[in-house]
């Protein structure tokens, strides 16, 4: 039975106009483009100087400025209220004054991340003592995108294993087909699984493109095992697609499942650590993280992916993975309401 019901779901997908498309091109999409603008480096950072003293050091510290790749160069002003100008107006975001030997850093702290940054690389340009001895472990090369995307996987995961098994159930609702199936002797787990493994497969065929696009685009490959790679996926899957059914067996329509489903999402995500360090959210979100399971997620693969790290140096997140999981999966069997 349960073979013929996994039959269904897979010619459903087939003869659906913009599933195949979607599920081609969003790991594509995600892979290819995320990387490159969902970064923390802090470029192209407009500088004023106003150069009062005009000495040989001042400058030649004018054209390490000029010729950072972190900067972009305003120009020299006359004064600090011509300065002040530009800055009022957008045009630049750090005033560097030269006067009497003394450097003033002025920076448009609106955007409070590209201020504070910038103020950090001048002071390293203008500092004149000895620069510390700075020894980096595994990210040798600084790279922001090896850091974020190991964590995309995630978002990858999420839209897979989570949106369309929710959407597909609840459009089910809306057709009323799914009468028709609770009419039939298919067991909940049958109905349930057979609504699940597709999406399962479907979210093994996307992480392997999206390791093989973090290869072939960025030269990019983990340096832990790969099979780690697929089973936290599956064990993150797991519970994306138990939340998806939760969310759709008290859902009557399409779109309260997805307002819900997006509130959820929003809220795990964002407090995941993806973006942020988790260590730097208040005390009280900081917390939410022990039953976030896109956080042990994303702290497992950048471990393994990353650092290289085996199954005993992320068993403590495998185990929570797991458990999640398991929880939400018995959640949805009891939640779904088959009526005969």
């Amino acid at each position: 039975m349960l073979k013929y019901l996994i039959h269904k779901e897979f010619l459903q997908i087939r003869r659906n106009a913009f599933l195949p498309k979607l599920i081609i091109m969003f790991p594509i999409v995600i892979m290819c483009v995320m990387p490159w603008v969902m970064q923390m480096e802090v470029k192209n950072i407009v500088v004023d100087v106003v150069d009062i003293d005009h000495t040989t050091e001042s400058q030649r510290l004018v054209q390490q400025v000029a010729a950072s790749n972190y900067f972009i160069f305003g120009g020299q002003k006359a004064t600090y209220a011509e300065a002040m100008k530009d800055i009022e107006k957008g045009r630049a975001d750090i005033i560097l004054e030269i006067r009497n030997g003394q450097y003033l850093i002025a920076a448009n702290a609106v955007n409070g991340t590209k201020g504070s940054m910038g103020c950090a690389y001048l002071s390293q340009i203008i500092r004149p003592t000895p620069q510390p001895l700075s020894l980096l472990l595994y990210n040798k090369g600084q790279n922001y995108k090896l850091f974020m995307i190991p964590a995309l996987f995630a978002i990858v995961m999420m839209l897979m294993t989570g949106f369309l098994p929710t959407l597909n159930i609840v459009g089910e609702k809306e057709a009323g087909t799914i009468e028709q199936i609770n009419v039939t002797p298919v067991s909940k787990w049958s109905f349930i699984l057979a609504k699940l493994i597709p999406y399962w497969l479907i979210a093994l065929f996307v992480i392997t493109v999206s390791l093989l696009l973090a290869w072939l685009v960025y030269g990019i490959t983990p340096v832990g095992p790969v099979w780690l790679i697929y089973m936290l996926a599956m064990l993150l899957a797991l519970f994306f697609s138990s939340l998806g059914l939760i969310i759709s067996n008290y859902s009557d329509t399409m779109q309260q499942a997805m307002f819900v489903m997006w509130f959820f999402i929003v809220c795990i995500m964002l407090l995941s650590g993806l973006f942020t360090p988790t260590r730097s959210m208040p005390s009280w979100a900081y917390l939410t993280t022990y039953i976030n399971p896109m956080h042990y997620f994303i702290d497992a693969i950048r471990t393994v992916f990353i650092r290289g790290g085996t199954f005993w140096s992320i068993a403590h997140q495998v185990y929570a993975l797991f458990a999640i999981g398991t929880f939400m999966a018995v959640w949805a069997v009891q939640s779904y309401k088959k009526t005969s």
